[in-house]
Order: C-alpha cells, then sequence, then structure tokens
C-alpha cells in the first residue's frame, strides 16, 4: 500500500543537491487529499491526521471500483 502525499518534478543535479531538511515542493496545496494506492491503482483518499504523538490517516472516501484507474 502506498500513500502518495503529492508530486513534483525535479531536475537529476537538483536532486542531487539535496541534503538533510531539504524541502521539496509539491504540486498540491497544503490540506489537499492524500491517496492510497494498492498495486498502482487509487482505492481512497483521507487526510494526514495527528493524534497525540503519532501520525495516521483519516479515510474520507472510498472509491468504487468503476472509478479506479490502473496506473
Amino acid at each position: 500500500m502506498d500513500f502518495v502525499l503529492g508530486t513534483t518534478t525535479v531536475k537529476v543535479r537538483d536532486f542531487a543537491a539535496f541534503g538533510p531538511n531539504a524541502i521539496i515542493r509539491l504540486k498540491q496545496q497544503a490540506g489537499a487529499d492524500l491517496e492510497v494506492h494498492v498495486g498502482g491503482v487509487p482505492v481512497a483518499a483521507g487526510e494526514v491526521v495527528i493524534i497525540e504523538e503519532n501520525v495516521g490517516l483519516r479515510l474520507s472516501r472510498i472509491l468504487a471500483p468503476s472509478a479506479r484507474e490502473v496506473s
């Protein structure tokens, strides 16, 4: 199962220059839904939640099989 937080395009030379604490800008806005993929296929969407000291995922919708696209 994969959680896709966002996407972006980075040139290899820029990627090679990344170090600890590097910030990578994503195309999605803060607060956008997080996608859940199983085997490369999107199956659900949700949002990241913080509960005490733990990070979790609150599912907001499950995609119907007809709405799922094979990547």
